[in-house]
């Protein structure tokens, strides 16, 4: 009786987490119609073709060798897992494959943040030989020092100083945009963002529709992000863990939205739909290093501190002319780090110090490790299309053809 209750359980929490990845992959679909929504329409197959790629070379790469740098297993020739998901110290109730293919969409959403910085102005090759490195050794590194529980550099294990990130406020999204950063610290901004007297010219995206639904998306996939973090649904306990920490990621991105909306509103006389936007994203971001225990009040405000947040840093970069179309560098990062310090205030075996000591460790790590990897690229083949191809658009530089050539002069 109790192994068919095991193997119920066990199919159960397989099947959930299966397709809760499969949710987490359709999150790639978010971020590719959201970027190709807020850059011009000049700059859309190329915007699409590295979101694709990346993809792919995420999956590759976290097979090659980033799963046995994060947990020590190897799935490339055996498929053997090493010694469960976030240092579990109990067998896992699901297929080991089943927590790889988790794992692996976590990795490429990571990398889809980097995309959307570099936007506009960045060579192809130059940008996917960087996610080679990036799926392949920075994340897991830093994910094998959170998730994996080692020791950061055979130092201190951040669990034990109380650090908490439930489903990567800091992992992915802080890590993402901290890659991110470094590269646009790099690569410059776009020509004619920045005016020569300190003003800031809005280059607006091309299709608002596009990067609408894109958020949509991103919304939807989100429940698989957060909600399979739980990584289990077949028991009463798991499954009320679930239901809360849906209700909490829906909360958390209306608050934003609304938070962000209003701030724009207040700051700007208008109601800023690229806010908006945004603010629903933030507040996906800042309840995601905690979405089990605060209340759907508590979860609401915490989504709207992220919506104004994100408003104020983009205003923030901006000023100091680093240049983000679409503003993952303060989705991702700026609202990253609020989410990990928002999580001691409803999880107890949490604490400040330690979620500062952790986000300063993913941080320096993380930046460290892709600024010296930008900068080679950049010695070696270059990271920036020339001006004259920046001009035309980087659809026929980089992809030889354009996103919709119906609407082109040419």
């Amino acid at each position: 009786m109790e192994d068919s209750i095991f193997q119920l359980q066990y199919a159960l929490d397989t099947f959930y987490f299966l397709i809760c990845g499969a949710l987490v992959m359709w999150m790639a679909a978010g971020f590719s119609m959201l970027e190709a929504g807020l850059v011009r329409s000049k700059n859309t197959a190329e915007i699409l073709t590295k979101n694709v790629a990346l993809f792919s070379i995420s999956c590759i790469m976290y097979m090659v060798c980033g799963y046995m740098i994060m947990y020590g297993g190897d799935f490339l020739l055996s498929g053997i897992t090493g010694d469960g998901v976030s240092g579990a110290e109990e067998p896992a109730t699901y297929a080991p494959s089943a927590d790889f293919y988790f794992q692996v969409v976590f990795v490429a959403t990571a990398m889809s943040i980097v995309s959307g910085a570099v936007a506009e102005r960045m060579k192809l090759w130059a940008f996917l030989a960087f996610a080679v490195v990036m799926t392949g050794l920075i994340y897991p590194m830093e994910g094998s020092w959170t998730w994996g529980g080692n020791a950061v550099f055979g130092m201190y294990t951040l669990g034990d100083l109380g650090f908490s990130d439930f489903a990567g406020s800091g992992i992915v999204h802080l890590a993402g945009a901290t890659a991110a950063l470094a590269g646009v610290l790099l690569l410059g901004a776009r020509k004619g963002k920045y005016g020569a007297d300190g003003s800031v010219h809005a280059i607006p995206g091309a299709n608002l529709p596009l990067a609408t639904l894109g958020t949509f998306v991103l919304w939807m996939g989100w429940f698989g992000f957060n909600g399979g973090s739980v990584l289990a649904t077949a028991s009463v306990e798991s499954a009320n863990a679930v239901a809360v920490v849906f209700m909490n990621t829906n909360a958390a991105a209306a608050g934003g939205l609304v938070g962000a909306l209003v701030i724009s509103q207040l700051m700007f006389g208008k109601a800023d739909l690229t806010m908006a936007l945004n603010g629903a994203l933030a507040g996906l971001v800042a309840i995601t290093a905690e979405p089990s225990t605060p209340t759907a009040l508590q979860a609401t405000l915490f989504g709207a501190a992220g919506g104004v947040l994100v408003v104020f840093s983009i205003l923030a970069l901006d000023k100091l002319r680093i240049d983000d179309p679409v503003g993952a560098i303060s989705v991702h990062g700026t609202v990253g780090l609020l989410g990990l310090l928002l999580v001691p205030l409803t999880n107890e075996g949490s604490s400040f110090s330690g979620q500062i000591i952790g986000a300063v460790t993913i941080f320096v790590w993380v930046f460290a490790a892709s600024l010296v990897t930008w900068g080679i690229l950049k010695a070696v083949i270059g990271v920036r299309v020339s001006e004259e191809d920046e001009y035309q658009g980087v659809d026929l530089s980089e992809c030889g053809l354009e996103a919709y050539p119906e609407f082109v002069a040419s």
